[in-house]
């Protein structure tokens, strides 16, 4: 039947405390860094200014939209990454994707890049609802994955430099999107890179409707 989320939870946050520094201290490729900006620049032209950042890790990203006047708040699983988040004054908390603990209809945004490559397929949609509903209707959404090309199929991946070795869902373009349109509109979707670092970043926006 596949795996589920909840049975592989307490192995990611273990992986990601253990890491939590390292990661920390990594500088992010300037690809990173160019999506981060260009929704940023969307968000800014839609004056939506109150950020939901899901997975943020030690949180650079967070900080980063902070420091470019958004009003943020970062959820991740692991305590040691939400310390980090803390330490670079973002408002964070711990929490997984399918207990984000705030009212419906708080956020204009959200932004997760490679985090909900975590979530095994059967409950990856229960986490895009949880999602959308703490968006505000005609909220942008961005999703950004590693997947498509050779990276395919679940499992944890045994060349994982984190220990234990992290669970992956890598899926294929089409695949993605299909997901997305459950319960977004796909405002653009472009692939950044190649092989075992291909990237899929999908700009998704919560429809006007009440549903």
């Amino acid at each position: 039947m596949g795996v589920r989320y909840d049975e592989v939870i307490d192995s990611l946050r273990t992986a990601y405390d253990g890491r939590a520094e390292w990661r920390d201290g990594t500088a992010k490729a300037p690809w990173k860094l160019a999506e981060g900006e260009s929704f940023l620049n969307r968000l800014r032209d839609g004056d939506h200014g109150r950020l939901l950042e899901i997975g943020a890790g030690a949180g650079q990203d967070s900080a980063y939209f902070q420091a470019s006047g958004l009003d943020v708040v970062a959820v991740d699983l692991s305590p040691a990454m939400v310390a980090l988040c803390r330490k670079k004054g973002v408002d964070a908390h711990v929490m997984d994707f399918l207990h984000l603990d705030f009212a419906q209809e708080s956020f204009d945004a959200v932004y997760a890049i490679n985090c909900l490559l975590h979530v095994p397929d059967r409950d990856l949609s229960a986490v895009l609802d949880a999602v959308h509903a703490l968006m505000k209707p005609g909220g942008l959404f961005y999703l950004g994955v590693y997947g498509g090309g050779v990276l395919s199929g679940e499992g944890p991946f045994e060349g994982d430099d984190h220990r234990p070795p992290r669970f992956f869902s890598f899926r294929s373009d089409e695949q993605i999107q299909e997901f997305a349109r459950e319960s977004f509109e796909i405002v653009e979707f472009h692939v950044v890179g190649s092989g075992t670092l291909r990237f899929q970043s999908l700009t998704l926006r919560r429809g006007l409707g009440t549903g």
